[in-house]
């Protein structure tokens, strides 16, 4: 069954600058400028009231796609969280033999001596995620960016590459994995 209309709205927040050009949506903010294309839904998006709201609309959808609104929205607002706050995931070393080493080239993270292995795993962060050391917490980096997809794909590289394989997973809980993770709220230290 087809629903004729639905509408959802999007709060634009002071200082945030959204505008629409043919399904691409362009959110500019204190942090810097995001941009993403919804080309591939067939859903209308106007800015209203000045520009202080956006209006995502889907005529005669089905469930699925009347279920991609929602999905519009949150990718939007994801968006202006991001060019406001931007978005912090901390990931936590555990080992139980081997001390897992580290090391960070800019953009460019080494992983040394996971579970003894010699083999070295390299991860390159996406767009525009920095990672950095954490200062207080030991065994502990910090990833950093507005883009909220770069950031949470970078961290889920990082898990993923120092997955044990051919063992236990029960009993080898080795690797890398996200503690933390949302806004930046505050200082990088807390």
């Amino acid at each position: 069954m087809k629903q004729v209309l639905v509408t959802k709205w999007v709060t634009i927040p002071e200082g945030v600058e959204v505008t629409v050009k043919s399904r691409e949506v362009t959110v500019t903010g204190p942090r810097g400028e995001l941009s993403k294309s919804f080309k591939h839904q067939n859903v209308e998006l106007t800015l209203c009231e000045g520009g202080k709201k956006l209006r995502v609309e889907k005529w005669f959808g089905k469930r699925k796609e009347v279920a991609a609104v929602r999905t519009i929205c949150s990718h939007i607002q994801n968006m202006v969280t991001g060019v406001t706050q931007g978005f912090r995931y901390k990931m936590r070393f555990v080992y139980a033999h081997f001390p897992i080493n580290v090391t960070l080239n800019g953009q460019t993270v080494e992983i040394r001596n996971f579970l003894g292995q010699k083999k070295v795993f390299k991860v390159t962060c996406r767009g525009d995620t920095t990672v950095e050391r954490s200062v207080k917490t030991k065994d502990q980096i910090v990833l950093e960016g507005n883009n909220i997809e770069d950031v949470s794909q970078s961290a889920a590289d990082i898990q993923q590459i120092t997955k044990v394989r051919n063992k236990d997973i029960r009993k080898f809980l080795d690797g890398i994995y996200v503690s933390e993770s949302g806004p930046i709220t505050g200082p990088a230290e807390e």
